[in-house]
């Protein structure tokens, strides 16, 4: 079988002297090529590593975002089960009275006994947040709570000794800690 060139001599739409030239231009390039050891780069397996290179990424931050997403479910699902087990009773009945708190920009409220109102302004209980509503836990369920976010408990008081300076002209005026507003 004869190459493609003697094929287009024979045909006439080559003379002998142009496939001459384009031989010794192959050649010439192939001589190059092989003194300057340069190796010639395949563009195609080159994009094709680089592809590959960027799918692995993608697929690495992929799996960084679901652990993410599953580890916050777990978090949430570990706060709902510690208020739902150590939930306290509001007490509220005929004598109760509204507890006011901040949760966020707005002023909240919950219906409490009079007992409970004084736990919650001493700090044994605290008010943390299940879904829309409010539920009081112990003190120290809270602390496990903002353990794992600090968000869901919205009351936490605490009991701190305030330093009275000698100067001070209303030094001996008590404010009260139980202010209702």
């Amino acid at each position: 079988m004869a190459s493609l060139q003697d094929q287009l001599l024979k045909a006439g739409l080559i003379d002998a002297k142009k496939a001459k030239q384009a031989n010794k231009e192959k050649r010439k390039e192939t001589n190059v090529a092989r003194r300057s050891n340069e190796e010639k780069v395949d563009e195609i397996k080159q994009s094709a590593e680089q592809a590959r290179l960027e799918k692995a990424e993608r697929d690495r931050e992929l799996n960084r975002q679901r652990d993410l997403e599953l580890q916050q479910k777990a978090i949430a699902a570990q706060i709902k089960q510690l208020i739902e087990n150590h939930r306290q009773k509001k007490g509220a009945g005929e004598n109760d009275v509204e507890y006011n708190f901040t949760h966020g920009k707005l002023i909240k409220k919950i219906r409490v006994s009079k007992t409970v109102q004084e736990q919650i302004v001493r700090g044994v209980l605290a008010v943390v947040q299940l879904g829309e509503g409010y539920e009081l836990v112990p003190r120290i369920v809270a602390d496990k709570i903002a353990q794992r976010d600090e968000g869901a408990v919205v009351v936490a008081n605490t009991k701190t000794t305030q330093q009275v300076e000698e100067d001070d002209p209303y030094k001996d005026y008590v404010i009260p800690d139980d202010l209702m507003w």
